[in-house]
């Protein structure tokens, strides 16, 4: 296993950088281009390992896809154009990319098996099973518990209503995409409002539906035409860089072209409670809002993150948790349980990172209460192959005051192709 080791900075972070491309529109992008009719072209695609695997797939399943520097084209023949896999389609680690697909092939007239990496293989699949059996979709869990692999045999689907008991960007997406094949209405309302990527995509692929604060609908069957999408950069990436300038005294990082969706930047709305000073200047977009951030160092203090504020910051879950942990005061995080079920149990492995670098926690079942430590100590970081984990730890090597040691730091391609080497560059190391 490889070992990194990420000493304190010498200065706060400085320059003009940009991040990776956004992961969640990605692979939105890759499979409505798979399913549409007509040429689409992704431009800004710098592909992790988890856009990767949606890539796969979308060939997997007859799509041809060309891949040229940064930009895709993707030769879509809408659903009809779609062809039985010739063997299982390998999702790695990707929950977006078997969610979503599992959305795609239940209306598909063959029969596919989606697999995984065992990380993928222990997450719950039953919240996007059971609500694709009420529209007639015949999905297997092969362990019979809700967990992958899975098997689809496609079949003709009806519209449904559906109330979704958790808020989820994923289940609703799967629905959506469920739907555009489906005969008559599919309306789905979340108890609070997740990312809309997927609402905001389909449009831009001429999908007529409706939306209204909790709940959205389209009605089926559609065909969507071929679009030309500009990929922002990812704020989830982009939230590593931000709490480590927030937090290192000299600091003055701009960070363009990364995208601002309001269901996304709950985190920004966190920092500015905590005192953090963060400008965000537009920039001209298309279909997602896109800025530039300037985040100059400013001392931290203790807030309290739940409900809605905690859904829009949901995956930067760990790099807050840092934050928190460099605040004055005592941060609460709360509504987090969705957290214990994605790559690792994310509340526990930061609660126990934590303790390790120094700081009084509290684990509650649906989060953390943080106590701010004048600085942070040095530990060795396990990350259970879990990429944001990885890189809330280097943050905090890099912002402590002795070093870190992460195992396994490579997971953190996943999500952010040359991580450490950004994050050295803007420290000047």
């Amino acid at each position: 296993m490889t070992r990194l080791a990420v000493t304190p900075a010498g200065r706060g972070l400085r320059g003009r950088l940009t991040v990776p491309s956004d992961k969640s529109i990605a692979h939105r992008a890759l499979l409505l281009g798979a399913i549409a009719e007509g040429t689409t072209t992704v431009r800004g695609f710098q592909g992790g390992r988890d856009n990767r695997a949606t890539m796969a797939a979308c060939r997997a399943l007859g799509v041809a896809i060309e891949e040229r520097a940064e930009t895709l084209t993707i030769a879509g023949r809408g659903f009809d154009g779609l062809r039985a896999p010739r063997a299982d389609i390998d999702c790695e680690n990707s929950g977006t990319t078997m969610r979503l697909l599992t959305g795609i092939l239940a209306g598909c007239p063959f029969a596919s098996r989606l697999v995984g990496d065992a990380s993928l293989l222990r997450r719950p699949m039953r919240r996007v099973i059971e609500p694709l059996a009420r529209m007639g979709a015949s999905i297997t869990s092969e362990p019979g518990d809700g967990r992958a692999p899975l098997r689809i045999e496609g079949r003709e689907l009806l519209g449904a209503t559906h109330a979704l008991a958790v808020a989820s960007a994923q289940v609703k997406s799967a629905l959506l995409l469920a739907g555009l094949q489906a005969a008559g209405a599919t309306r789905v309302r979340e108890p609070t409002r997740s990312r809309d990527h997927t609402e905001r995509l389909l449009r831009a692929f001429g999908a007529a539906l409706r939306s209204e604060d909790l709940w959205v609908e389209i009605d089926g069957p559609q065909r969507l035409r071929g679009a030309t999408i500009a990929l922002p950069g990812d704020f989830s990436s982009a939230a590593f860089l931000v709490v480590a300038a927030a937090i290192l005294p000299g600091s003055e990082l701009r960070l363009a072209g990364v995208g601002i969706n309001p269901t996304r930047t709950g985190l920004l709305d966190v920092l500015t409670a905590m005192g953090a000073a963060i400008e965000v200047v537009p920039e001209a977009g298309g279909a997602e809002p896109v800025g530039t951030l300037i985040v100059r160092h400013r001392r931290l203090h203790a807030t309290r993150v739940a409900g809605d504020l905690l859904v829009r910051s949901i995956d930067e879950f760990p790099i807050l948790c840092i934050a928190a942990a460099c605040a004055e005061g005592t941060t609460e995080i709360r509504d987090a349980a969705e957290l214990r079920i994605k790559e690792s149990d994310r509340v526990a492995v930061m609660a126990e990172m934590l303790r390790d670098l120094g700081v009084a926690v509290e684990e509650l079942p649906d989060g953390l209460v943080i106590t701010g430590a004048p600085s942070l100590g040095g530990a060795r970081i396990d990350p259970r192959g879990d990429h944001r984990i990885a890189m809330a730890g280097a943050v905090a090597g890099l912002v402590g005051a002795a070093p870190v040691v992460i195992d396994d730091p490579d997971c953190a391609e996943v999500s952010f192709p040359g991580f450490y080497a950004t994050l050295a560059r803007a420290a000047g190391v």
